[in-house]
C-alpha cells in the first residue's frame, strides 16, 4: 500500500485534471451511442476505475473511446430496431452484449493474447481509425444542424406502408408460434390487426426514418432533407463550440478545451433561455446494476451480435494496449498486456452491469494524467471518482447541456481521430502490385479497402477482410522471397555454398543440390513444387540442404511428400543435409522419415554428407 499512495499529491492532481477532461467526452459518447449521456459518463466511472485498479499500465485512463462508440451505436442501433424501437425493451439485450464483450477481454489476457496484438497491420489500424473518425463526422452532421429523422413527420410518413406491413408480418408470426394461424380463416389475424393503432404505426414509423437515416450512409441520404430543415441555433450553438475547441488551445493548454467550450456554450444557451434542444436528463442518484441482463437473457437477441461483442473486445484490446505503449515511452516505463486486458474486461463487464457503455484506454486523458503528475493506478481510480461526484452533485446542471454543444465536442473528435500519417504517407507508399495497367501500394489498397468498407458497410467485417487481404498479401511476399532464395541448379549454374566448393567434378553432373532457405508454408509450396519440377531426368540423387529451413506448416510437409514420392517414381535418391527439429519433427508425424528418406540418408552437415557420397555413391545410385 506504501507503493500505491507514494505519489499521492500528482496522482489526486492528475486524476482531477483527467476526470474533467473525460467529462465532456463522457457525456458526448454516451450520446452518441444511442442510450443517452447517463450511459457515456457510467462507462466513464466504472471503466476508469477498475481497469485502474486491476489493469497494467499505471498511468493509464480509461472510459468510453471514438472507436469503441462507434462499433457500440451498431449494436445499440440493430438490437433497438428489432426491439420496436423501444430503448426500454432492447437494453438488456444491449447490456448483454457490452457484457460478453468484457468477458471476452478477459479471456483474452487469461490466454495471454496481449502479446499478439501488435502484429495486426498498419494499414489494418489506419484504415479502421481514420473511418471512425468519417462515421463520427457524418452521424454528427444531423444533430449539429438540429435535425431529427423521428420528428420530421414529412420524412415519417413514407414509412407508414412498410410500418403497416411489418406490423401485419409481426402478428402472423405470433400466431405461427402459438399454432392458431389458419389460412382459411384469418379471423383472428384481422382482430389483432384492429387493436393496432395509428400511434402504434406512428411510433413503427418512426423507427422506420432513424434507422433509415442511421450510420454513415444513412446520413449521406438524408442530407438533402437535413439542408432544407437546418436549425440555425443548433447550428450556432455547435459551431461556438468548434471554435473555442481549437480557438482556446491556442490560448493555452492548461485547461482542457473541451470543457472550456462545453461550460461557456451551455452558459449562453441556459443564461439567455435560448430555446435549444437538452440532452437526455441525467439521474442524480447512484448508479444501480441492471438485473434485466439476467432475468430477462434471451439467447435468441443477442445471437446475431456474438461476433460483434468479440471485435469490441478486440478493439477495446488494441486501442488499450496502443495508449499503454505511449504511456511507456512518456514514464520510462513498461506495461504488463495481459493484465491490462484483464483489467479493461472487468472494467467493462462492470461497467455494463450498471448500464455504462464500453470503452477502452484512451490516450489524450492518459496523456493529460501523466502530464499533470499522475504515476500510480491511484490517478486513474481518482479520475473515476471525480466523475461521479460531478455526476452525483450536478446531474440537474449537466442535463442543461445543449445535444449541438455535444455534436460539436464530437465532430472535433471525429477529426482528430483520424489518421493523417498514414494518409500522408500514400503517395509515397511502394507500388508493389499491378492490377492491369495500373500499379498499387497493397498497403494504401488494404488501408483504403478498410476505410471505405467500414464507413459504408460494416465495422467489424472491414477489419476481418482488411486482415484477410494483409495475411494473404503477406504470405505472397514471404512465399516470393522463400521461391527467390531456394532455387534449383546444377552445380555448374547455381553458386556454391562454401562447403560445396570442393564438391567432385565428376559428380556434378549426376548429383544435384537444391537449397531450401526460409520456412516452407502454404504461401511458398506452389514455388516449391516448379523447383522440384526442374531437378533433370538425368539426375540420380539429389541433396536437400535444409539447414535454413526452419519451419514448415502442414501444406509444406504434403508438397515436400509429393516431391519426394515423384523421385523415388523416377529413382532418384535423397540425402537430406542439416534437417531441423520442427521439420523433422513434421516429416516423422506422417511417415516420410524413414519410409521415404530413412535415417541412413539424412546427415548433420555437408562434411559427412560428402563422406558418404564419395565412399557409396555407386551403391545408392
Amino acid at each position: 500500500m506504501k507503493g500505491f499512495f507514494s505519489n499521492l499529491k500528482g496522482d489526486a492532481f492528475g486524476g482531477l485534471t483527467a476526470g474533467i477532461v473525460a467529462l465532456p467526452l463522457a457525456l458526448a459518447f454516451g450520446v452518441s451511442s444511442g442510450l443517452g449521456p447517463t450511459a457515456g459518463l457510467y462507462g466513464a466511472i466504472f471503466i476508469s476505475f477498475f481497469a485502474a485498479l486491476f489493469g497494467g499500465t499505471s498511468t493509464q485512463i480509461s472510459g468510453p473511446t471514438a472507436p469503441m462508440t462507434a462499433v457500440s451505436m451498431v449494436v445499440v442501433a440493430g438490437i433497438i430496431a428489432a426491439n420496436d424501437g423501444s430503448v426500454e425493451k432492447a437494453l438488456p439485450a444491449i447490456l448483454t452484449i457490452f457484457l460478453l464483450s468484457g468477458l471476452m477481454q478477459i479471456g483474452l489476457g487469461a490466454i495471454r493474447l496481449g502479446e499478439y496484438i501488435k502484429y495486426i497491420p498498419y494499414p489494418v489500424v489506419s484504415g479502421f481509425m481514420t473511418a471512425i473518425g468519417v462515421i463520427i463526422l457524418l452521424t454528427q452532421i444531423l444533430p449539429s444542424l438540429g435535425y431529427y429523422p423521428k420528428e420530421d413527420m414529412v420524412f415519417v410518413e413514407k414509412f407508414k406502408p412498410e410500418a403497416e406491413e411489418i406490423m401485419l408480418e409481426n402478428i402472423l408470426k405470433e400466431e405461427a408460434a402459438e399454432d392458431i394461424l389458419v389460412l382459411e380463416d384469418f379471423k383472428e389475424t384481422i382482430s389483432r390487426a384492429e387493436k393496432i393503432t395509428q400511434e402504434d404505426i406512428l411510433k413503427e414509423s418512426q423507427t422506420l426514418a432513424a434507422k433509415e437515416a442511421s450510420g454513415a450512409l444513412g446520413a449521406i441520404k438524408v442530407l438533402p432533407r437535413v439542408l432544407r430543415n437546418i436549425s440555425w441555433l443548433e447550428l450556432l450553438l455547435a459551431l461556438g463550440t468548434i471554435i473555442i475547441i481549437y480557438g482556446f488551445k491556442r490560448i493555452t493548454k492548461a485547461v482542457p478545451s473541451t470543457l472550456v467550450a462545453l461550460v461557456v456554450m451551455s452558459g449562453i444557451a441556459y443564461g439567455f433561455g435560448l430555446n435549444y434542444r437538452p440532452i437526455e436528463e441525467i439521474p442524480s442518484g447512484l448508479p444501480i446494476p441492471k438485473w434485466e441482463i439476467f432475468t430477462g437473457f434471451s439467447l435468441a437477441s443477442i445471437t446475431p451480435y456474438i461476433f460483434t461483442a468479440f471485435t469490441l473486445a478486440l478493439l477495446g484490446a488494441i486501442d488499450s494496449l496502443l495508449t499503454s505503449v505511449v504511456a511507456d515511452n512518456m514514464t520510462k516505463t513498461r506495461h504488463k498486456p495481459n493484465k491490462e486486458l484483464v483489467g479493461q474486461g472487468i472494467g467493462n463487464s462492470i461497467a455494463a452491469l450498471f448500464g455504462g457503455i464500453p470503452g477502452a484506454g484512451a490516450t489524450i486523458r492518459t496523456v493529460v494524467n501523466i502530464n499533470s503528475g499522475g504515476k500510480t493506478k491511484l490517478s486513474g481510480m481518482i479520475a473515476g471518482l471525480v466523475l461521479l461526484i460531478v455526476m452525483l452533485g450536478f446531474a440537474p446542471v449537466a442535463s442543461k447541456i445543449p445535444a449541438a454543444v455535444l455534436a460539436g465536442i464530437l465532430i472535433t473528435v471525429g477529426i482528430g481521430v483520424m489518421d493523417y500519417k498514414g494518409l500522408k504517407a500514400i503517395p509515397s507508399m511502394p507500388k508493389d502490385i499491378k492490377l492491369g495497367p495500373i500499379r498499387l501500394s497493397s498497403e494504401v489498397m488494404i488501408m483504403l479497402v478498410v476505410l471505405v468498407l467500414s464507413t459504408f458497410w460494416n465495422l467489424v467485417y472491414a477489419v476481418g477482410i482488411g486482415l484477410v487481404i494483409a495475411s494473404l498479401m503477406f504470405m505472397k511476399q514471404i512465399g516470393k522471397l522463400t521461391a527467390e532464395g531456394s532455387d534449383v541448379k546444377s552445380l555448374k549454374e547455381e553458386e556454391a555454398w562454401k562447403d560445396e566448393k570442393s564438391f567432385p567434378t565428376k559428380l556434378k553432373e549426376e548429383v544435384f543440390i537444391k537449397h531450401l532457405k526460409g520456412p516452407l508454408f502454404f504461401g511458398s509450396t506452389s514455388d516449391f513444387q516448379q523447383l522440384a519440377d526442374q531437378i533433370p531426368d538425368t539426375s540420380s540423387v539429389v541433396i536437400m540442404r535444409l539447414n535454413r529451413m526452419q519451419y514448415m506448416d502442414q501444406s509444406g510437409l504434403y508438397a515436400m511428400e509429393e516431391m519426394l514420392l515423384g523421385l523415388r517414381e523416377r529413382k532418384v535418391k535423397i540425402l537430406f543435409v542439416g534437417l531441423l527439429k520442427q521439420p523433422r519433427y513434421m516429416m516423422e508425424r506422417i511417415g516420410i522419415i524413414p519410409d521415404l528418406v530413412s535415417e541412413t540418408y539424412i546427415f548433420d552437415d555437408f562434411d559427412k554428407c560428402m563422406e558418404y557420397i564419395t565412399n557409396k555413391v555407386e551403391d545408392i545410385v
